[in-house]
C-alpha cells in the first residue's frame, strides 16, 4: 500500500484506531445527520498523518486512494463515482437499524438488497463483531475494536462513583436497557458523560484527555444492553477496562465480562444494586477487578489485532476490487468461469 486510506468521519473513536495503520488518512467531514460536522475532537484529537476533506474536494480531486472506508450505504452511494478498492463497516445490528429508523422493510428484505448491492459494487464488508456481522448476513470478516492500557493514566478510583459513557440514551431506551439501568443503579452516584441534550446537567467531556482522566477517578463503568440489539460491551467499554475499571452490566452472551473476575454481570436489578455498592465500599477489590479487566483487553482486543485486522481486510478489498477490474476487461460473450466475474454478466 503506497497511497492514502479515504474514510467518512462516523465514530471518531473507531476512526481514530485507523493510525495504527501508520498510513495517510483522508477524512471527510462536513457531512449533514451528525451532532458536529467537523471532526469532533471531544471525542478523539485528529489522527496523525490525516486530513480533513469535504465530500465536494474529494469527488473533483478524484485522488487514487488506497481503500474507501465507508459505515453505511448512504457514503457507498456518495463515492460510486470514484474508482478503487472499498470497505463497508458493520457497526450496528440490523435489527438495531431497522428500529432506529422505524424501517417498514423486514430484515430479510433488507439483507438480501444490501448483499446485492455490494456485490454489485465489489464492496467487502467488515462487521466490528460477529454478532453484529451475522445480524447483516456477512459473518465472515470481523476486525474487533481495541483499547490499550498504555494509552491511559494509572487508574485512582478515588471517587466513590460509577460511570457511563454514552450518546442519546433517551432515543435509544431499549437499544440500551435504560430502564434496567436505572432500576440497578437507583439511588446511586453515577456520572453519565456524552451527547444527551435532553438531560440536564449531562455533557461530553472536553476532550480525550479530560475522558481519560474522568475514567481513572471513577470506581466501576456501566454497560447495559439488550442481547438481541447490541453486543455486551462497545468501545467505551473497552476503553474503561483498559483504563482499569471493573464493568458492570446485564447478561449478555457476547460480554467479555467474567462475573465475580473483572466485574459483576446481573439480569436482576436488586442484585446489581448490591454489586455496584459493594465495589463502592471496597476500593481494594474495584483495584482488583480493574487490573483482571485490563488483562482482558489486553488479550481480547489489541491495537496489534486490530492492525493486522484492518491490514488483511483492506488487502482483500484490494483484491476484491482487482478481480472486477479485470473481469470488466474480459471481451463481450468470454465464458465467466472466474470467481471474480459476477454470475449476472454476460
Amino acid at each position: 500500500m503506497n497511497s492514502r486510506l479515504l474514510v467518512f468521519n462516523c465514530h471518531e473513536a473507531w476512526v481514530y484506531q485507523l493510525r495504527l495503520l501508520g498510513l495517510p488518512l483522508d477524512i471527510i467531514v462536513n457531512l449533514s445527520g451528525r451532532h458536529t460536522r467537523a471532526w469532533d475532537e471531544a471525542m478523539r484529537p485528529i489522527p496523525p498523518n490525516a486530513r480533513l476533506v469535504t465530500l465536494q474536494d474529494v469527488l473533483a480531486a478524484r485522488e487514487t486512494y488506497d481503500c474507501i472506508i465507508a459505515h453505511n450505504l448512504s457514503d457507498l452511494l456518495d463515492i460510486k463515482s470514484l474508482p478503487g478498492p472499498r470497505i463497508l463497516i458493520i457497526h450496528i445490528t440490523l435489527e438495531s437499524l431497522i428500529l432506529e429508523q422505524h424501517a417498514r422493510t423486514g430484515p430479510v428484505e433488507f439483507r438480501s438488497a444490501v448483499s446485492q448491492y455490494v456485490r454489485q459494487t465489489r464492496t467487502h464488508v467488515v462487521a466490528v463483531s460477529q454478532f453484529k456481522g451475522r445480524s447483516w448476513g456477512f459473518p465472515d470478516d470481523v476486525v474487533l475494536l481495541s483499547a490499550d492500557a498504555a494509552d491511559y493514566p494509572a487508574w485512582q478510583g478515588d471517587l466513590t462513583r460509577g460511570l457511563r459513557v454514552c450518546n442519546f440514551v433517551l432515543r435509544r431506551p431499549r437499544y440500551l436497557l435504560w430502564d434496567f439501568h436505572q432500576r440497578a443503579f437507583a439511588g446511586l452516584p453515577v456520572t453519565l458523560v456524552g451527547h444527551n441534550p435532553e438531560i440536564p446537567g449531562v455533557a461530553p467531556s472536553r476532550g480525550w484527555a479530560d475522558l481519560k482522566e474522568t475514567l481513572s477517578h471513577h470506581r466501576f463503568f456501566i454497560h447495559t444492553a439488550d442481547p438481541h440489539l447490541e453486543d455486551g460491551y462497545n468501545m467505551a467499554t473497552l476503553e474503561a477496562m483498559a483504563a482499569g475499571l471493573p464493568v458492570l452490566g446485564n447478561r449478555h452472551p457476547t460480554s467479555p465480562i467474567t462475573h465475580g473476575v473483572d466485574g459483576f454481570l446481573s439480569d436482576d436489578p436488586v442484585e446489581l444494586n448490591r454489586f455496584a455498592r459493594l465495589l463502592l465500599e471496597n476500593h481494594a477489590l474495584a483495584a482488583e477487578m480493574g487490573r483482571a479487566a485490563q488483562r482482558t483487553v489486553s488479550e481480547r482486543f489489541s491495537a496489534e489485532s486490530f492492525r493486522s485486522g484492518m491490514t488483511r481486510s483492506i488487502a482483500r478489498a484490494q483484491t476484491t476490487w482487482k478481480d472486477a477490474v479485470a473481469c470488466a476487461a474480459l471481451p463481450p460473450g468470454t465464458l465467466q468461469d472466474r470467481a471474480y466475474c459476477p454470475k449476472s454478466r454476460s
